[in-house]
C-alpha cells in the first residue's frame, strides 16, 4: 500500500493519510504506508440510537517479521486494520481498494 491508496471506514466514510514517514521507499511514486501511518476519516455517516457517533481514524496492525522500511513495517494488501471513533472505540474494519501497483523504488 501507498500513502494515496483509496480507504474508507465500513460506513460511507473516507480516509485519508494524516503523515507519511519518510522512508524513501515509494510504491507508485508515492511513500509506501508504514504500520505508524493514521488515516484521518471524514465523511462516516455511523449512528447509534439516532446519535452520529463517526469513525475518525484508521489504525493499522502490521505482522511482526514484515517487510520493513529502516526499521517500520510496511502496510500490504490484507494488513489488518480498524476504525475507531474519537474516543478510540473500535466500529469495524476498513475497507482499502486493491490497486494494481506498477513499482516499487527505494532511494
Amino acid at each position: 500500500m501507498h500513502t494515496g491508496t483509496a480507504v474508507g471506514c465500513p460506513h460511507g466514510g473516507r480516509a485519508s493519510a494524516a503523515d507519511a514517514d519518510a522512508h524513501g521507499v515509494l510504491v507508485d511514486g508515492l511513500p509506501a504506508a508504514t504500520g505508524a501511518l493514521v488515516h484521518t476519516v471524514t465523511g462516516c455517516r455511523h449512528t447509534v440510537d439516532g446519535v452520529p457517533v463517526p469513525c475518525t481514524t484508521v489504525r493499522w496492525t502490521p505482522a511482526e517479521g514484515g517487510v520493513t522500511a529502516d526499521g517500520s513495517p510496511l502496510l500490504v494488501e490484507g494488513t489488518p486494520g480498524m476504525c475507531f471513533t474519537a474516543r478510540l472505540v473500535p466500529q469495524g474494519q476498513p475497507l482499502a481498494a486493491p490497486a494494481a501497483y506498477k513499482g516499487v523504488t527505494c532511494g
